[in-house]
């Protein structure tokens, strides 16, 4: 072949055109691949930041001491009364863990440096001595008997077993020296200091500043899981409701058209702005209790439900229109239809959405701080129905909290939040494609 100006071409040799094309192409290739790389490679940072950081959260050093519960110390009148077993304070209870963590480095052989007996129990957690009286109060067959009680470590001397305090940093800290290090070190050679899982990170509510180390994330895995019961209860049932409505019975007019137009830029509202609205409609408004998870769920209903709508409506009118009309070619009503053939099909796209919509409610933490869910709160929310009015907190809210403080046990803590916080959305977005893998039907 010869083309316009005489040069004789080949459909087997490609002209310059077509190298120009398959170059650009080749390039645009190449720009593809180098943005997932990019991609990845931030989230690869990302979770190595996370995973360094928080990894460590999830282990506890604690000291194991042998303490006799001294029935004269503990319950003078001797009948075991709670309520008045209750009048001895931490005080009393923490001399008992004195007594017997001076007892266990006798008989060990560890030299305590000359340490006085404070800077010893500095060595523990302030927690250790509410630990111990809640759980005699809460069996005061205790009394009298010889208990071994795990008592967690300073968060300064859990710090360095991980690597996170040094001697050098301790001559600067006003809340460990490098003297109580030291101890600390020689006791761990001799074999009474371990590390361990700190299931306590799981289940222990927040703490104060001073004890970073016995700060947990029950409280606030509580309130979310809370939360989530009430966005399931009303999101689900109202989205499904709505969406059939818009798709299968609504006219087509003006009003539905205003309708969806107002659902898609919903979906699009920043989320601080609904914050806005429960503060001023379910708490100023209708006078709800600030901090409970009943306004966080109702904020993060009305959050989450534009997104179910939306895939509610995609997943119906994926429906073929042929089984509508088979349908009602067989004498079914519209009504029967719509839920004995449309809807089955249709929903696991239905659930897909509702399971990823749950999903951003449970990251969210813009409208819960404004309704107030960052207080500390140290008790947990009752069962319910009644639960759902008790102060509690939220997974993002209490990572806020966490990164707020100044200690930096806390940053680590908060770095522990988020894998739990990334775990759920995983298991979530895994069950999201489970479902839709399983229902899902080609047509």
């Amino acid at each position: 072949m010869s083309d316009a100006t005489g040069h004789v071409t080949s459909l087997l040799a490609p002209d310059a055109r077509t190298k120009a094309r398959n170059a650009a192409e080749r390039r645009f290739r190449m720009i593809g691949l180098s943005a997932v790389g990019l991609g990845l490679l931030a989230l690869l940072v990302l979770l190595s930041s996370v995973l360094g950081n928080g990894l460590s959260a999830f282990q506890q050093t604690s000291v194991a001491l042998t303490i006799p519960l001294d029935e004269k110390k503990l319950d003078k009148s001797g009948k075991r009364d709670p309520a008045a077993m209750a009048k001895v304070t931490t005080v009393g209870y923490g001399k008992l863990i004195q007594e017997a963590l001076q007892d266990m480095l006798d008989q060990a052989g560890v030299d305590t440096g000359g340490l006085k007996p404070k800077e010893l129990m500095g060595l523990l957690s302030k927690e250790a001595a509410a630990d111990l009286r809640e759980r005699v109060l809460a069996d005061p067959a205790l009394v009298g008997t010889t208990q071994t009680f795990e008592a967690m470590a300073n968060g300064r001397v859990d710090g360095y077993f991980k690597g996170r305090v040094t001697l050098e940093s301790a001559k600067r800290d006003a809340n460990i020296s490098p003297e109580q290090l030291e101890l600390a070190q020689r006791m761990a050679d001799a074999g009474l200091i371990v590390t361990s899982f700190n299931w306590k990170f799981l289940t222990n509510p927040d703490a104060s500043e001073l004890r970073p180390e016995s700060a947990g994330l029950g409280v606030a895995i509580l309130g979310s899981a809370y939360m989530m019961v009430i966005v399931l209860v009303l999101s689900l049932p109202i989205g499904v409701a709505a969406s059939i409505y818009l798709e299968e019975l609504a006219p087509k007019n003006r009003w539905t058209d205003l309708i969806e137009i107002n659902i898609a830029n919903l979906a699009a509202v920043p989320s601080i702005v609904f914050g806005i609205l429960a503060l001023a409609l379910f708490i100023n408004f209708l006078g709800l209790p600030q901090s409970a998870p009943v306004v966080g769920g109702l904020v993060l209903t009305l959050m989450t439900l534009p997104t179910i709508i939306i895939a509610t409506r995609a997943s119906l009118k994926s429906v073929p229109q042929g089984v509508r009309d088979a349908a009602l070619g067989v004498g079914a009503s519209k009504m029967q239809a719509i839920f004995h053939h449309v809807l089955p099909l249709a929903m696991p796209g239905i659930l897909t959405g509702t399971i990823l919509g749950l999903a951003r409610a449970l990251g969210e933490s813009a409208p819960l701080l404004l309704i107030g869910m960052v207080a500390f709160v140290k008790d947990y929310p009752a069962a319910p129905p009644e639960g759902f009015f008790d102060p509690a907190s939220a997974l993002p809210v209490q990572v806020y909290s966490w990164t707020q403080r100044a200690d930096p046990a806390f940053a680590e803590r908060a770095s522990g939040a988020i894998i739990v916080l990334m775990l759920f959305l995983l298991t979530m977005n895994a069950v999201a494609i489970i479902l839709r893998r399983r229902f899902e039907r080609r047509w």
